[in-house]
């Protein structure tokens, strides 16, 4: 637990920053996740016995890193997952894409179908079953070279969203061995959850979460990120 920051804690959320490479919750792989980590800490920190309750409200994928919100109660997620679909929840990202987007501020409007036997998510037409409205906009903040630093602001939150919208716009995120050029197996994605914003499930405060990535390449090679 000693390498998962805490941002915020209170009796009602707990939010989180989430290490790349780790799962959000539990699948057949059997890996460790963030939930089961973080419902042990609850565990050992208040000496609660049996289960301990922890929602699990949005997702991450596992090579992802970044801001996390978690409910600790049964009325704090459902809240908060009512704020999600009501477009209240909002979730901002840093990506390193390849290319230059142009033009370099504009937004993105596809729609997505999901296929669940390869976990593979792809563009296609309105009205095609299973198609769901993707929306994102975006702003280049920086480049280096052939790459660019992009700020993304999710209008929606479907599976793989970010990954697939951008690399269907012809600007693949580095190092996104599932839908970019699979040039280099080692390169870690470039993707990171900057900032999350919501109103408090009880108290009704609005609150601003903001975590930069880590001093690390590629991230180190942008000077531009506010």
């Amino acid at each position: 637990m000693s390498d998962i920051p805490i941002l915020y804690e209170d009796n009602h959320l707990l939010l989180v920053v989430k290490p790349p490479n780790l799962l959000s919750q539990e699948d057949q792989t059997g890996d460790g996740d963030l939930l089961s980590i973080l419902k042990e800490y609850i565990k050992e920190k208040y000496n609660k016995p049996g289960n301990v309750y922890l929602g699990l409200v949005h997702r991450l994928d596992r090579p992802v890193g970044g801001v996390m919100v978690f409910a600790k109660t049964s009325k704090a997620a459902s809240r908060l997952s009512e704020q999600i679909r009501n477009g209240k929840f909002e979730r901002g990202y840093l990506a390193v894409v390849k290319g230059h987007p142009h033009p370099l501020k504009g937004a993105l409007r596809d729609y997505l179908s999901k296929d669940r036997k390869t976990n593979m998510v792809n563009v296609v037409k309105a009205g095609e079953q299973g198609a769901k409205e993707a929306k994102l906009d975006y702003e280049v903040i920086d480049m280096v070279s052939d790459y660019s630093l992009v700020r993304i602001h999710l209008r929606t939150g479907r599976s793989h969203q970010i990954r697939v919208q951008m690399a269907s716009a012809g600007h693949p995120l580095l190092g996104d061995q599932r839908y970019g050029p699979r040039t280099n197996k080692r390169q870690q994605i470039a993707l990171w959850a900057e900032q999350i914003s919501f109103i408090h499930p009880t108290t009704k405060e609005h609150l601003t979460f903001k975590e930069y990535p880590p001093k690390i390449k590629p991230w180190t090679e942008f000077k531009h990120k506010t």
